[in-house]
């Protein structure tokens, strides 16, 4: 069966757990699972052993349901049933179910995309409204600069002036530069050579200092149809960030390999599985507090001083538009790592997107 089917008696021990139920839960199949408590064999998975657990005493059981499984990092749709005997006895219990995390993934990125389009619109306007008084304030500030050389007060406070200027100027450049439609050059482009453009490029934005770099590029990856231009913006951004957060001490390593996308049951035999190159961008550094981790691909949202909250933003977006992913793990005192995954051809089935505006 293409759905996940578990069966479990009134005394909480299973009768049943199909092959599928093993691949969602990521458990191994053991033939002494049967007859033994499923909260035992599901032990990985606590969220589903509580809506299980309910199946005896609830009146009406779910109907198509969603459960998000935190420590698996899966989302689920289920059904649940009980089962009675000729007699009407409540002898057990039936959940069905389906892996439904790709399908939220998509879901979530087109929810992305509407989110975006609607600020790009609004966001756009405001930038072009700003940029030229910005301009206007700077060459100003450093023309009556030049008129009162001796005052050292009125030096600072211009000198002041144009660097919040420059940064103003520099938020809405970044903002005209988020809000932009994406329009991809295609070609073959290697991610090896984009790697070491990119580390290149970070190393003049950000101080390295006592940073010890690795890179491990796996042998003969294959040439992915991309923008080299707009992939090597996307990992000087991760590189800059990451020397920025290291602050001089630490290492970080760069590893890159080849994969394939995780196919969804329902598509095996119809459409062979997606070849992808995935580059990991790993730092020891003071990693990203849990409760903003969700946060970070955010416009707008940053925890540096002098942050404009768009450079992941957009490093996002040009990832989105060549079909691929970008995912983050952190916690803090453990470092961080961002995982790109790029399609090797734009076809992707599961990643396809028609537009990024």
């Amino acid at each position: 069966m293409r759905n996940g089917v578990i069966a479990f008696r009134r005394d909480g021990t299973l009768a049943l757990m199909n092959d599928e139920a093993y691949r969602t839960f990521g458990i191994t199949k053991s033939p002494n699972d049967m007859g033994r408590p499923f909260a035992d064999v599901l032990s990985s998975a606590p969220d589903a052993i509580r809506v299980m657990s309910a199946a005896f005493e609830l009146s009406y059981l779910p109907n198509r349901a969603e459960l998000r499984l935190k420590e698996l990092d899966r989302v689920v749709g289920y059904t649940m049933s009980q089962v009675k005997d000729d007699t009407g006895a409540l002898i057990g219990a039936v959940i069905f179910f389906k892996d439904l995390t790709q399908v939220e993934q998509i879901a979530e990125r087109e929810r992305l995309r509407d989110r975006l389009a609607s600020l790009g619109e609004m966001a756009a306007g405001i930038a072009h409204e700003l940029k030229n008084p910005l301009a206007g304030i700077e060459v100003m500030a450093g023309l009556l600069r030049r008129q009162v050389p001796v005052s050292a007060d009125a030096q600072s406070l211009l000198a002041d002036i144009i660097s919040e200027a420059k940064l103003a100027n520099a938020i809405v450049v970044e903002m005209l530069e988020f809000v932009r439609p994406i329009r991809l050059q295609v070609e073959a482009t290697r991610v090896t050579d984009v790697v070491r453009q990119a580390m290149t490029l970070a190393e003049s934005k950000a101080q390295r200092g006592g940073i010890v770099v690795t890179v491990d590029l796996e042998d003969e990856l294959p040439a992915i149809e991309g923008d080299q231009h707009q992939l090597v913006q996307v990992f000087t951004n991760l590189f800059a960030n990451a020397f920025e957060a290291l602050d001089g001490k630490g290492r970080i390593t760069v590893t890159a390999a080849r994969s394939v996308i995780e196919q969804d049951p329902a598509m095996i035999g119809v459409r062979p599985p997606t070849p992808t190159v995935v580059v990991d961008v790993l730092d020891d550094g003071p990693g990203v507090p849990e409760d903003t981790t969700d946060k970070i691909f955010d416009p707008f949202f940053t925890t540096k001083p002098q942050g404009t909250g768009l450079g992941l933003a957009i490093v996002r977006k040009i990832v989105d538009a060549h079909d691929g992913r970008i995912d983050v793990n952190s916690a803090p005192g453990t470092g961080t790592r961002f995982r790109v995954t790029l399609p090797v051809t734009s076809t992707s089935v599961w990643f396809k997107s028609k537009s990024v505006k």
